[in-house]
């Protein structure tokens, strides 16, 4: 499949108020990985590689924020705390079919952990043994998707995956980190 058919297929990815919706019955490990490997061959580079795939991840997540909250019943996220449980307790069981927990919150509120042991994406995957990709995060879309959709929502977010068990981890941890509270504006009326 040519890489722009395939990302349509994996396109109901995210969800609403920051949560992560990768449609199980349409992505795979297997088809998830046939998009990893492509970006591998185009970008080479590891740092670029987990780029490309953040920077598809965020794209999905901003477009699909709206689906959580029609298909939650959920009217809004109040605050960067709600996100945290809306992601973890609703989003992933939902959408990934995976139970996740929030963790790790820093002292002030502004950053925390969402920790799962189960992730779809990276089923029946083995990573290459080369050096040179020694760096990669293969499930960096997750992130992705949940900085998109927080972004949505107007939470401006740093989203990283830090943990991964296809390297050994005992499970795998995307650490949100709180950037800024964005306010949404009236519009400017015309005279």
């Amino acid at each position: 499949l040519p890489l722009v058919s395939f990302m349509q297929t994996l396109v109901i990815c995210v969800v609403g108020s920051i949560v992560v919706h990768i449609a199980a019955h349409c992505v795979d490990g297997d088809r998830y990985g046939s998009l990893v490997r492509q970006v591998i061959t185009d970008y080479e580079d590891v740092d670029a590689i987990n780029e490309q795939l953040d920077k598809m991840g965020h794209n999905i997540g901003t477009r699909l924020a709206d689906d959580f909250f029609a298909k939650s019943g959920i009217s809004s996220c109040r605050s960067f705390a709600d996100s945290a449980e809306l992601i973890a307790k609703v989003g992933f069981r939902m959408y990934l079919n995976v139970s996740a927990s929030v963790t790790q919150w820093s002292d002030d509120r502004r950053a925390y952990s969402i920790e799962f042991d189960d992730n779809p994406l990276a089923e029946f995957v083995e990573l290459p043994a080369d050096d040179s990709l020694r760096g990669l995060r293969f499930s960096n879309l997750l992130a992705g998707v949940i900085r998109g959709a927080l972004e949505a929502v107007l939470i401006v977010a740093k989203c990283d995956f830090v943990r991964c068990a296809l390297r050994g981890d005992p499970t795998n941890e995307i650490r949100v980190s709180l950037v800024e509270l964005l306010h949404e504006m009236p519009p400017i009326e015309d005279d």
